[in-house]
């Protein structure tokens, strides 16, 4: 299996996030979230501190950034219980990265992929829900012989 030269890898990044829809940029602030969650974890695991410290921060901004991107005047009950969701898990991996706890980065990382997977459900909800739409709004026009003739199959 060959690697994509770290150039065009970001260059395939950088396409993939300007042409995201904010609910696929959602999806991919969590899978990035996840990965480095799961680094962090081997490296505590490995007892590289560094190396640890500096995962649990990029998810700690990552988790930021989804908790800054609530829009409580829309959805109030909501993003109040995700925004405490967030912050229990901010809180969470200031414990990992202070005490250097496996525990409380398992229950982030948990967490997080709980999260994950609710949202890739509803996008693939909200998915079906716009192709239903589309398809019901698509001026198919009625069957006649000569497209059944042609559609026949000579065996």
């Amino acid at each position: 299996m060959s690697t994509m030269n770290p150039q065009a890898a970001q260059n395939y990044l950088k396409s993939r996030v300007f042409t995201a829809t904010p609910e696929q940029l959602q999806l991919m602030l969590y899978d990035g979230a996840l990965r480095f969650g799961e680094q962090a974890r081997l490296a505590l695991q490995q007892k590289n501190f560094e190396q640890s410290y500096s995962m649990i921060s990029r998810v700690q901004k990552i988790i930021n950034e989804l908790s800054c991107s609530l829009k409580h005047q829309v959805y109030p009950d909501l993003c109040t219980k995700l925004s405490s969701l967030y912050n229990y898990v901010h809180r969470k991996l200031i414990d990992a990265n202070v005490n250097h706890n496996i525990e409380s980065l398992n229950e982030a990382i948990g967490l997080l992929k709980f999260q994950r997977e609710t949202w890739a459900m509803l996008l693939q909800q909200l998915g079906q829900q716009k192709a239903a739409e589309a398809a019901s709004q698509m001026d198919i026009p009625e069957p006649d012989t000569r497209m059944e003739a042609s559609l026949s199959v000579e065996g």
